[in-house]
This record gives C-alpha cells, structure tokens and sequence, in this order.
C-alpha cells in the first residue's frame, strides 16, 4: 500500500494506517533474525497491533527492537537506510531479511506522507537530501529547515527534520531518535510528536529516552528479555525506572559499577 495515493485524501485516519503487523507464516525460523526475542514473540503471538497516535517500543539492548522497527520501515516500503519511499540510495546493506518477512495490516486509510528516520543511517540520508537538492525542480531543501542537513548539527538536522519534513497524515518511523538529541531538544520533539499525533499522523519510535516516553496518550510496548512484548504505563517503563532509580541515589549504582575487582 503506497503512501501519498490520492484516493486517501479527506479519509481520517483515526484508527491508523498500519493496525497490526505480524511474521509469515512461511518465514524462516531457527537463525537471525528470527531468533531475537521479540521476533520469536511475534511468532508466538500471531502478532502485534499498533494503536493510532504515537507508539514507544522500549527494552534492553539486544531484544529486537531497533531490528523490529527497521524491518516494519521496510515492510511499509521505506528504504532500509532511512528518508522518504522516494529514497531509493544505498552505501551498505545492513538490514535483516526480517522486512521481507512481515505482514503488515492496512486501516482504510492511507497516509499521505512519511518517512523513516534511522539514527545510525541518517549521515547517509542528509548525503542524499543535498545530491537530491542539486537536481532541477521544486526546491527540496525548504523541506528540511532551509539549509543543508550537513551544515547543522546532528541534534540540529533531526529537530529540522521532524520540525519541518514531517507533516499531518503522514507515517513516521523513528529510530532511537534521542541518539543525537539533547534534553532539550527530547523536549522539542516531544512537543512536535504530540502535535503530529493531533494531525491524525501514526508514529511508531524505539526509544531508551524516558522524556520522549512521557508523551500523553502514547502506547508504550516493553520488550523484556525473554522477548514478551507487553504494554506498560509510563512510570513502569524500563528506561523510565533505570533513569529515576540512578537519580535517586546514584552512589548506590556507582558502588557496584566502579568497585574494584
């Protein structure tokens, strides 16, 4: 299903474009990706539903989340290094076969923009956005901000990104987007998740932020090591506990983290 068909025009989008997404019957099993936790859950399951608004995936490095979330941007038909569907570059292939494995399930109505933002990738995405800039047409670079990715900062860039690029009705996916966000600027996109939420955009983010996490009416998925993908409230979400905890009483975690052997 395409993003920016016509015939979704006016369509509200209330109960979201992508409303579960599950493995193949078919797929391969017993080697990567299928043996990450939360993969192994989708195949027990039978799948994962995806609410409208805003939805967190959250756990431990290792449990499949950043995989998860690549695999359903290429499901969805992004390109695997992140941008738009229009992107279609590639310097490296890095991504898992997991994207070609998926079934995605389709609401009524189609989104009318999108785009998958890839933390690790998103040097290789702002190359493109000024190659493509160069190019004849409609000026590009208003899109994102006025001026090149490049001559921003890496925080900068994302913030102009989301600020300016992303649009109502539109599909996002985001990979650990705080990677190169300060606090400050969690704050920033907050404040613009919520507002793209409220223009009947679908979001889906794997995060370790606790202040992304903290946005009203959000889902939040929590993938526990054993590979259960469960939802859970603010305040019980695994970063939000770790980071408060550490605050808390940070000599307690400094004891055991820099005793000597």
């Amino acid at each position: 299903m395409a993003i920016g068909d016509p015939a979704a025009e006016g369509v509200h989008a209330g109960n979201g474009f992508i409303q579960r997404v599950a493995v193949a019957p078919n797929a391969g099993t017993g080697r990567y990706p299928f043996t990450l936790p939360a993969v192994e859950h989708l195949v027990r399951s039978g799948g994962l539903r995806l609410n409208p608004g805003v939805t967190f995936l959250v756990g431990e490095n290792g449990t499949g989340k950043s995989t998860l979330v690549e695999a359903l941007a290429v499901a969805a038909g992004f390109n695997p290094e992140g941008g738009s569907q229009n992107f279609r570059f590639a310097t490296r292939a890095t991504e898992s076969s997991l994207g070609d494995q998926l079934i995605l399930t389709w609401g009524v109505a189609k989104p009318r923009t999108g785009f998958f933002l890839r933390a690790e990738s998103y040097y290789n995405v702002a190359s493109e956005i000024e190659r493509l800039a160069r190019e004849p047409g409609p000026p590009l670079l208003p899109a994102y901000g006025g001026v090149s990715p490049h001559e921003r900062s890496h925080g900068e860039s994302f913030v102009d990104l989301i600020t300016h690029r992303f649009g109502p009705r539109g599909l996002y996916i985001l990979d650990e987007p705080e990677a190169a966000l300060s606090v400050r600027s969690c704050m920033a996109v907050l404040a613009r998740l919520a507002e793209l939420a409220k223009q009947h955009s679908q979001i889906v983010v794997a995060t370790h932020s606790p202040v992304l996490l903290a946005l009203p009416g959000a889902t939040i998925y929590e993938i526990a090591e054993t590979g259960d993908i469960v939802p859970v409230p603010y305040e019980q979400a695994l970063p939000v506990r770790l980071t408060r905890d550490f605050l808390t009483a940070p000599e307690r975690y400094l004891r055991h983290l820099l005793a000597d052997d």
